[in-house]
């Protein structure tokens, strides 16, 4: 569970507009001091004074003085529109570049190897400061070798030949830190659904969630893991099939938020009260976590730290050593994992 000062520092526009009870639009053109939208003055009240409760820094704060050029980092993602952590990542680099006055340009390429050529050499070019490749998904990659040319950072991905230095989500430890948290308040039988069986992110988690059993002493039971595809779908499918069983869980761990919401609807469907008669725990921190009733614990995914970790890599020392960084997120405690019996209650 995180600190206050830690929550503090990672205020966000989202944490805002919740705070409101606004969107993410309205806060930003409130803050952006745009006049020309139909924004009634009670609404602007309530931004500023989230604003000012939550301590809230703008990307402007701290803003350099203006200076007729910038320096220019490139970031170059294969996919943006799939996911809503690229949006964070891209933030998060941009906030902390822009308190060196440092440009970011975006662009994304569909992962054609062409096209990310094209622009590593125009950046090259235009003598970008450095670049940061990011895939959308937490995967090994071979770099293109345009990228070569350029001081370079990997964001969410892993480099094969091991040169570039790189920054992924510590999977396994934010998946077993997940399995003790259910295990802490009780949970013996916790059952486990699984991502797409291909994806790095679902193999990984699955991986912590048998080494927290592990450490805790309880033998892993094949029965409780059951596939499902990271979409609300899998989730509810693969709680049917836990709940038929002979012995179902009495906690059921979630590959990711989206799953859970499937999780949530087979389980109300059956009578099951959430955080009472079953634990529920996810994955990721989406937006959804926190609507859903009761509100969801999960573990948050530290995409917006990625983004910065790659802005103060690429605009430190050029003479930096090689690093490839695990990233741990923390456990957002919330009321859905509970339920569980008394630690040493009997089975």
């Amino acid at each position: 569970m995180t600190s206050n000062n830690e929550k503090t520092a990672r205020v966000t526009m989202k944490d805002v507009a919740r705070e409101a009870g606004v969107s993410q639009s309205t806060v930003s053109f409130v803050l952006s001091g745009t006049e020309n939208m139909r924004i009634s003055a009670d609404t602007r009240a309530r931004v500023l004074e989230a604003v000012e409760a939550l301590g809230y820094r703008s990307r402007a704060a701290g803003r350099p003085i203006s200076s007729t050029s910038h320096r220019v980092i490139g970031l170059m993602f294969d996919e943006i529109a799939t996911s809503p952590f690229a949006s964070i990542s891209i933030e998060g680099l941009q906030e902390e570049a822009w308190k060196q006055g440092v440009i970011v340009e975006v662009v994304m390429t569909g992962g054609d190897r062409a096209h990310e050529t094209a622009v590593l050499n125009k950046w090259a070019a235009d003598r970008v400061h450095g670049v940061a490749y990011a895939s959308i998904l937490t995967r090994e990659i071979a770099p293109p070798d345009a990228l070569a040319r350029h001081k370079a950072v990997l964001l969410n991905c892993i480099d094969s030949t091991g040169r570039v230095s790189s920054i992924v989500p510590a999977e396994r430890r934010g998946a077993e830190l997940a399995t003790r948290t259910l295990i802490e308040v009780g949970h013996r039988r916790i059952a486990f659904i699984t991502g797409e069986p291909w994806m790095d992110a679902s193999i990984q988690r699955q991986e912590g969630y048998k080494r927290a059993l592990s450490v805790a002493g309880i033998e892993v039971d094949p029965t409780l893991i059951v596939e499902g595809n990271f979409l609300p779908s899998g989730g509810h499918a693969a709680t049917v099939a836990l709940l038929e069983a002979a012995r179902p869980p009495d906690a059921i761990f979630c590959a990711n938020d989206l799953m859970a919401i499937g999780c949530y609807e087979a389980l109300k469907e059956r009578g099951h009260r959430i955080g009472e008669t079953i634990g529920v725990m996810g994955y990721d921190d989406q937006e959804v976590a926190q609507h859903l009733s009761p509100r969801l614990s999960t573990v948050l995914l530290p995409h917006r730290e990625m983004g910065q970790w790659c802005a103060r890599r690429l605009l430190g020392s050029s003479a930096a050593s090689y690093e490839a960084i695990r990233l741990e997120g923390p456990i957002e405690i919330r009321q859905s994992h509970l339920g569980g019996r008394p630690p040493g209650a009997e089975r």
